[in-house]
């Protein structure tokens, strides 16, 4: 490229230094920039985060690249990268593995990188991330383009120093890199994992965590069964001023009616038979902090007047004493009932739901957000890889299709034992453990999710074959019950998993046959 082509490719990226762009797009800018001053087959960007680095944007790789988390130690060209004082590129017959073996988008198939190279980059002498470049063809890449690397990363450095300036002017809350520093300082070895997503519902979900944790309202998180609550509840947490106090959390559904009130409260010694000692309770354990109740719906309701005094009052007694201890504690609880429906049915006090749904804050079932399913799966092939000693797993093209098509009743729960499984199967059926693809056939799907094989012909149409009307009619009757079963005959959750109104809901069943009567209560 000559000197007026360099110039030409660097324009428009100098000129957006002093423009105000949304993150995402000025760094999609970047890259397509970047690709065009260095041709190439894939290109991404990822910054450093405490050991492992993560994706902010990419051009050329799989969607799961974006949920996927690179720690330094278990991927080595990575790590080198993130030593080196400028730009690099790997021999094509490096021994070291590289991170997006067969993830790169080819209509062929699966490929693995042939040339490679990339460049750290550094604002104010600290090390923010890296940039790299792929390629299929093991020629690429010269000595000369790595210098043209060198002098990229610098534009990157200044677009990304842009980016932190704007942010810092439009903060809602508080400053974007505060709020990571106080979560890098309270996280412990076992952090909980960071929370994934891009779609417009998961960034509602992000904006009113924002607004709600640095307050002290009790908060209620509501959603569908493996939706990931705690980890909004741990999200909030670690985002408020209570970040370095304790976030003890309890499962209410797996506490015996019995000891309720002492796993909550604690007790004396001599209170009941088998307490021997005095014990703390989990509100005094998480005095300065944050108590998460999960699963709060499933509380007796003998229990719920005395979790309502401690709300009101801030005062408890253990079991067996008469004396009263204060304590300071911020409650998020969280439910996959409807507490609402719950109070009009007398099974849920309503001065308690009011007590506890200061801030409501609904947590999006899996299918209403989009392609984050292909981001989360990144996610858990990460995961799997490392855990599998892989040195690559990707998903196939189809298998892609097929999780998109699917509409995930367990959300992200069912989504990582999925991968889980898959990734066991496609290893063990892999002839090339190099680099090991998730194959639809892996994938415990549906049939109606499965994308059908180029080189299957169509079967002939059986005799007696039911209309498509009858097959539709036998699919929804079977997925209305269904979903009646896992929510206890709960109509209104029903209506909500489906996506339906809870009135239209019941004239559907009504037509398909399923009464109030014969649904599941």
């Amino acid at each position: 490229m000559t000197s007026d082509g360099l110039l030409a490719a660097l324009l428009p990226i100098i000129d957006d230094l002093a423009r105000e762009l949304p993150d995402q797009e000025r760094y999609r800018r970047l890259l397509g920039a970047l690709r065009a001053l260095l041709p190439c087959d894939a290109v991404a960007l990822l910054r450093l985060e405490q050991d492992q680095l993560v994706p902010l944007a990419a051009e050329g790789l799989h969607d799961e690249v974006m949920g996927r988390r690179f720690r330094l130690d278990e991927h080595p060209r990575l790590a080198a990268l993130m030593q080196s004082r400028g730009g690099m590129r790997f021999a094509a017959d490096s021994s070291l593995p590289d991170p997006y073996d067969g993830l790169i988008d080819t209509p062929t198939g699966v490929l693995t990188v042939h040339d490679c190279m990339g460049c750290p980059i550094h604002i104010d002498q600290r090390p923010w991330g890296v940039v790299t470049l792929d390629a299929l063809d093991s020629a690429r890449f010269h000595a000369r383009d790595v210098q043209k690397l060198d002098a990229f990363a610098r534009l990157v450095a200044a677009a990304v120093k842009a980016c932190e300036r704007f942010n810092d002017l439009n903060r809602r809350i508080e400053d974007e890199h505060q709020l990571a520093e106080r979560y890098r300082q309270a996280a412990s070895p076992d952090a909980p994992p960071t929370l994934i997503g891009q779609s417009p519902a998961f960034r509602r979900l992000l904006d009113e965590i924002r607004i709600v944790a640095s307050s002290d309202l009790t908060v209620l998180v509501s959603g569908e069964t493996g939706t990931g609550k705690e980890l909004v509840a741990q999200a909030i947490h670690a985002r408020s001023v209570r970040a370095q106090r304790p976030l003890v959390s309890v499962n209410c559904a797996a506490l015996p009616d019995a000891l309720v009130e002492s796993e909550l409260f604690g007790h004396v010694r001599g209170a009941f038979s088998g307490a021997v000692g005095k014990r703390s309770g989990k509100f005094e354990l998480a005095d300065g902090g944050t108590l998460f109740l999960d699963e709060v719906g499933e509380l007796p309701m003998s229990m719920q007047a005395k979790l309502l005094r401690v709300l009101q009052s801030g005062q408890l007694q253990r079991v067996g004493s008469d004396q009263e201890h204060r304590v300071d504690v911020r409650i998020i609880a969280a439910t996959n009932r409807d507490l609402a429906e719950e109070v009009r049915k007398g099974r849920f006090r309503a001065d308690l739901y009011h007590r506890l749904s200061v801030y409501p804050l609904r947590v999006p079932p899996l299918r209403d957000r989009a392609r984050d399913v292909l981001l989360l799966a990144g996610n858990f092939l990460e995961q799997n890889r490392s855990r599998l000693r892989l040195r690559s797993l990707r998903l196939a093209g189809e298998s892609q299709g097929s999780l998109l098509a699917y509409q995930w009743p367990g959300n992200v729960r069912e989504l990582e034992h999925l991968i889980g499984r898959a990734a066991l199967k496609a290893q063990a059926k892999a002839a090339d453990a190099s680099v090991v693809s998730i194959e639809p056939e892996h994938l415990d799907l549906p049939r109606l999710c499965m994308p059908p094989r180029p080189d299957s012909p169509p079967s002939a149409e059986p005799q007696g074959m039911m209309t498509l009307r009858e097959a539709v009619d036998r699919y929804q009757l079977t997925l209305v019950r269904s979903t009646l079963q896992r929510h206890d005959g709960n109509w209104a959750a029903a209506a909500r998993e489906l996506g339906l109104d809870r009135g239209n809901l019941r004239r559907l069943a009504q037509r398909l046959g399923l009464s109030d009567r014969s649904a599941p209560v």
